[in-house]
């Protein structure tokens, strides 16, 4: 196939331009252009983006005015920006025994420079926002506010800090390691609370390091060494005072949740999103839809944590935890999608290598949506869950979050792991010719 970015007029041949500083106007002549995902997508349409927004939607192949930079994507599949709603941006991912070796050799200043990587590779792929669950609080605040000032290259960042949780919880770091390890790793953990009273004080805690959402643990999970597996770990009274915190202080929650136990606890106290929901039953997918809660699947998770405890990256007791999950998860997600359950995407992405987030499309379409639907769930349901208005779809107004690619995902939606454009507010992040 022909390249089809071989009318960019502003890139120089070098790879060294792939990164672009913003103009007043740029002209994008699309192919085929989903302005509007969930509905049919529009022939040839020229987008004008006008510092950093999308300014108009013509229809055909308007000449660009003077001055301004043309894209031709005319060959190509034009779409918004994906969303993932659930990564760990922070230190190594995908590797899990990579992480393990080099603990004792890494610090949060090694981490930091890995988070810069991640946030580079997950923008590459086409992701250009965000929801990071878990890692260093002020790391990613600070990585978050370098994206946002045009100083890092990176998905916008909507940043959790660390996830809440019961001593002895999933959440707790010292879970596991010997009496002075422990000692020194609890002395550092805000985010642990134990009773309703000590878990409102952690969540004015994350929320004072930055945090713009919530999580917390409501049932153990596959990579952490937990007593009670994937069982319910917080009382819902203590579900109940997170949540009540967060939202009084104009944050959403997202609960970790494994088990139905769980996760009926964390919607019936007034959650916006329950991550995994592996074990279902008719009560909790029923109290989803009552309760308008978004169920965020991370389905490519289990599958690439039973792979890394099989390969030996993981402990032991992780297999029989990874192998329970990765089978309940895709009936139960079945499931919940035939009731019409709201389905934001996320990957948990850091658990599987950064940069192949989109291979959770697949995994969604195999177990029941069309691949309509799991595009929606990245664009449209994301951007609702987020609260944001300006991404998600392309109309004026609109942040000029754009990608392309070779192909239609809607006919085929494995098209989307391959990314060959993307804008991010306005600015050229990626532009390499698709030879097919």
């Amino acid at each position: 196939m022909k390249p089809f970015l071989t009318g960019l007029s502003v890139l120089a041949a070098s790879t060294a331009a792939a990164q672009t500083a913003p103009v007043a106007t740029t002209y994008i002549h699309a192919g085929t252009l989903l302005d509007r995902p969930g509905k049919p997508p529009r022939g040839p349409t020229t987008i004008v983006v006008r510092d950093g927004k999308v300014a108009e939607l013509r229809d055909g192949f308007v000449a660009a005015a003077p001055g301004a930079r043309l894209v031709d994507l005319r060959g190509a599949f034009v779409m918004p920006g994906m969303v993932d709603m659930h990564v760990h941006l922070w230190g190594i991912g995908g590797d899990p025994l990579r992480a393990r070796l080099a603990a004792l050799n890494r610090d949060r200043f090694d981490d930091q420079m890995t988070a810069v990587a991640n946030a580079r590779t997950t923008l590459a792929a086409g992701f250009t926002s965000v929801r990071d669950l878990g890692g260093d609080p002020r790391g990613i605040r600070a990585l978050r506010d370098a994206i946002d000032a045009g100083t890092v290259e990176g998905p916008t960042i909507t940043n959790a800090g660390e996830m809440i949780s019961v001593t002895g919880g999933h959440g707790d770091a010292g879970n596991g390691l010997g009496e002075e390890f422990a000692e020194a790793v609890h002395a550092h953990e805000i985010n642990l609370c134990d009773g309703p009273d000590d878990c409102r004080r952690a969540v004015r805690a994350q929320v004072s390091l930055g945090a713009r959402v919530i999580k917390f643990a409501a049932t153990g999970g596959v990579l952490s060494n937990v007593s009670g597996g994937l069982g319910r770990a917080m009382t819902p009274e203590e579900m109940r005072a997170i949540v009540d915190a967060a939202h009084a202080l104009g944050r959403k929650v997202a609960a970790h949740s494994h088990a139905a136990e769980g996760t009926k606890a964390a919607l019936e106290a007034g959650v916006d999103s329950i991550e995994h929901g592996t074990f279902l039953d008719d009560d909790t997918i029923a109290l989803f839809k009552a309760r308008g809660a978004w169920l965020v699947p991370t389905e490519i998770a289990p599958v690439a944590a039973l792979a890394q405890a099989r390969g030996g990256a993981l402990p032991p007791a992780t297999i029989a935890k990874a192998e329970a999950a990765a089978t309940a998860m895709a009936a139960n997600h079945r499931r919940a999608y035939a009731a019409g359950v709201k389905v934001a995407f996320g990957t948990d992405t850091g658990v599987s290598k950064h940069g192949d987030n989109a291979g959770e499309f697949a995994l969604m379409v195999e177990n029941g949506l069309t691949p309509t639907q799991a595009i929606v769930a990245a664009t449209v349901g994301a951007a609702e869950l987020l609260g944001r208005d300006d991404i998600g779809t392309l109309a004026p107004g609109k942040t000029a979050d754009i990608i392309a690619v070779t192909g239609s995902p809607l006919q085929d939606v494995s098209r989307l792991r391959h990314v060959d454009f993307v804008m991010h507010r306005g600015t050229i992040a990626k532009a390499t010719p698709n030879d097919g």
